[in-house]
């Protein structure tokens, strides 16, 4: 009886697994706020690839602009994780303030491409490669080149 509550226990555990998988899905499939968000945000950009991931809260979303753009986004389709590259910079709009200020008075010509919310803040990477960690108050916590 153990043997057959294990084996069990395995196969759920797998199927649990298979089913969080990242799954395409037609750009028409992605929810229409990460549509407006994207017509908002990034003009004349429209949705050429998207990811579809089952989590325990709901479905989260990757998506990937014409212009090579990659969005994460929460199981609440609000953004997660932005990256750019060098043809355009993460929207200013979508970068707390107190981040944007931080950036700007110690770089001020740089260009944000990357920026990844996390537990503690946030993961901002520069063009000229500089990642920077900031708290959630956006205090510089870490520079790394």
């Amino acid at each position: 009886m153990k043997k057959f509550f294990a084996l069990t226990l395995v196969v759920a555990f797998s199927l649990l697994i298979s089913a969080c998988s990242d799954r395409p899905v037609a750009p028409q499939q992605v929810p229409q706020p990460i549509h407006m968000f994207v017509r908002q945000y990034f003009p004349g950009q429209s949705i050429t690839y998207a990811e579809k991931d089952l989590e325990i809260t709901g479905y989260k979303y990757d998506v990937f602009l014409a212009d090579g753009t990659h969005i994460d986004f929460d199981t609440d389709n609000v953004w997660d994780k932005i990256e750019c590259n060098m043809t355009r910079t993460v929207p200013t709009a979508l970068i707390p303030a107190p981040l944007v200020v931080n950036i700007k008075a110690s770089f001020p010509d740089a260009m944000i491409l990357k920026i990844d919310k996390e537990r503690y803040g946030y993961d901002v990477e520069l063009a000229n490669g500089i990642e920077l960690k900031f708290n959630k108050q956006g205090v510089l916590q870490e520079m790394d080149d």
